[in-house]
């Protein structure tokens, strides 16, 4: 993070770190209104990056915190209580939403990637790396937690028609905001901007190579991260962010920019499934038999409107595998 940044971001308002009633709330009363409101902008190897109205600080977390389980410790856009002398967090708060999954590895341990969010941004390009599997995933993540999923489609200016790269993202839900950009050009970003209010925070996720980095240096005005070209042998790009760093843009917004990931392993899903597929489950409830599985049994709802066309059968295997996770 820039010199500049630092300083833009201590010198905000918690209005505009993203500050709101639902945190007022939690420490109207008592001695936790003799703490400092700060707001997690870096999570270090032992500690914090912290701001907070009028200013920043780091902050080493005691050896309690490493007590507890992942999601029960402070991550990127959480909202932390600081004693008086501002070198110690004293309480995290309740948040108003929570982005995880599972990490990889063989210890399958839960990875918080951002707290407190408004809106997802996923972010997938219109060439090989298009997958509309991966978008459900990614899109699950985001119901599961509350979160509004945008679907911003990069590299517009590479294909003849972008227009059918939308389609498809509108056929998986279709209320579901979907933007076409080239992420280079400031001009074709207005739609994205409107997300992107004072006050608000958006998470940036999508594989890596699909314009996240440049996205982000777009909406900055300033070259704050980053970017690598996508290999031409198989459209997929090369690593380019390699931590999780929030931003604040001109337009007054916060932005959440994560490393690219090549694999997404859901933690609970089961609403955020269910709010994806909702016509495979309305389609269900017509089924002749309550256990229905959808596969050969007489009477299946499910398989007659894929014999008729309705329903893609990849969307039928991708809600079996989300369902199986």
């Amino acid at each position: 993070m820039s010199e500049r940044e630092r300083r833009g971001l201590s010198q905000c308002s918690l209005r505009q770190l993203g500050w709101g009633p639902f945190f007022q709330a939690q420490i109207t009363a008592g001695p936790l209104a003799e703490l400092i409101p700060a707001r997690v902008i870096a999570v270090q190897r032992s500690g914090l990056a912290l701001v907070f109205e009028g200013g920043r600080v780091d902050v080493t977390l005691s050896g309690r915190w490493f007590q507890r389980p992942p999601e029960q410790r402070p991550t990127i856009g959480d909202w932390v209580l600081l004693n008086r002398q501002r070198n110690s967090v004293e309480r995290l708060l309740e948040r108003r939403s929570l982005l995880k999954r599972v990490a990889s590895g063989k210890t399958r341990d839960v990875q918080l990637l951002a707290a407190n969010v408004d809106t997802m941004f996923l972010v997938s390009s219109c060439n090989e790396d298009f997958n509309p599997g991966r978008i459900e995933r990614y899109l699950t993540l985001a119901l599961e937690a509350g979160v509004e999923p945008v679907v911003v489609l990069t590299k517009s200016d590479q294909v003849a028609d972008p227009d059918a790269y939308a389609d498809a993202v509108r056929a998986l839900k279709p209320d579901l905001e979907v933007e076409v950009v080239d992420a280079r050009e400031l001009a074709t970003l207005a739609g994205v901007k409107a997300w992107c209010g004072e006050g608000q925070t958006v998470a940036l996720l999508g594989s890596s190579g699909v314009g996240k980095s440049t996205l982000v240096n777009t909406l900055s005005g300033a070259q704050i991260q980053l970017t690598q070209d996508i290999r031409e042998d198989d459209g997929k790009g090369r690593h380019t962010t390699t931590h999780r760093s929030l931003h604040l843009l001109p337009q007054g917004g916060l932005v959440v920019d994560n490393p690219g990931m090549r694999e997404l392993s859901l933690t609970e899903a089961d609403d955020g499934v269910q709010a994806l597929f909702a016509d495979i489950d309305d389609l269900g409830n017509r089924c002749r038999f309550r256990n229905c599985q959808h596969l050969r049994e007489p009477g299946c709802a499910v398989q007659a409107a894929i014999a008729g066309g309705e329903l893609d059968p990849r969307r039928l295997d991708s809600y079996r595998k989300l369902q199986q996770r």
